[in-house]
């Protein structure tokens, strides 16, 4: 239930933040980033597994998710008033949470508009509002410097953004955007739109070596990038990523979350390799 029971106590509140949650469990990293970046994280009472955005979080908050399971009685115990998850994959946990009387609010941003959406609607539900509007909006100016800067690439680099290595999996949308704005062109457009990993699947390595990629960028959904996996590739010795060394890890973390990270240290790293890349083939 939530902390605020009483509507006489929505009246006498100084502001807006009473009327959101007071106690979030965050079933994904996004929300729980954002909400520390917002300085309310002491509305969260729990955290995924998974998450590293802030370190501190992981010391401060109970763990009591993983992406696709949920320790559903430990959230309960924890009386939250909002369960906060994403995407569809999530909605087996979102059910069984419901079922029990929990809110649960789940976002299935799969672009860059969505996540600037989402952070725009998680930040007003806290009464952020305002502050939360002037965070998106200094991320949107750098992207839109990146994007300026990028501009004046005289070739940008063909990107191959591998999300998962057997079998190969190619970016999501909000990571295919990044690329593009960052300065690249991805290899695989057709298949960023596609939701789910496995319909981003190339089934057939070849076609990846055939588009051949001046970049590689690899994050393995959670797993080490190994750059030596990718050079003993049958056939990629061909590849000018491969010939040139252009092989690079980003950590999924920063990019594959799609919140805050993704819009800032993310898309930084992309556009930092692209651009050093751009200043040996000019």
């Amino acid at each position: 239930m939530s902390a605020t029971t009483d509507w006489r106590a929505l009246v006498a509140a100084p502001d807006t933040a009473a009327y959101g949650p007071q106690r979030i469990v965050c079933l994904t990293e996004e929300p729980t980033e954002w909400l520390y970046l917002l300085g309310e994280e002491r509305r969260i009472v729990g955290i995924s597994g998974y998450t590293v955005r802030p370190p501190r979080a992981r010391e401060e908050k109970p763990k009591v998710s993983a992406f696709l399971s949920a320790k559903i009685d430990k959230i309960v115990e924890l009386q939250p008033d909002c369960v906060i998850g994403f995407s569809d994959l999530q909605a087996d946990i979102a059910s069984q949470l419901i079922k029990k009387g929990i809110q649960v609010t789940i976002f299935n941003q799969r672009s860059v508009a969505e996540i600037f959406s989402m952070m725009y609607q998680l930040a007003a539900m806290v009464g952020q509002e305002a502050r939360g509007l002037a965070l998106i909006q200094g991320m949107q100016r750098r992207l839109l410097e990146i994007e300026q800067a990028a501009a004046g690439l005289k070739r940008r680099p063909r990107v191959f953004f591998e999300e998962w290595y057997d079998p190969h999996i190619s970016a999501i949308a909000w990571v295919s955007e990044l690329v593009g704005i960052a300065g690249g062109d991805d290899c695989f457009p057709e298949l960023a739109a596609k939701a789910m990993g496995k319909d981003r699947i190339i089934a057939d390595g070849g076609e990846i070596v055939r588009r051949n990629p001046d970049i590689i960028f690899g994050s393995w959904c959670g797993r080490k990038f190994k750059p030596d996996h990718v050079r003993a590739r049958a056939g990629w010795e061909s590849v000018n990523a491969v010939k040139n060394d252009q092989l690079f890890e980003i950590k999924s973390a920063e990019i594959l979350q799609p919140g805050p990270a993704a819009l800032t240290d993310g898309v930084e790293q992309l556009h930092r390799i692209i651009m050093d890349w751009s200043r040996h083939h000019d």
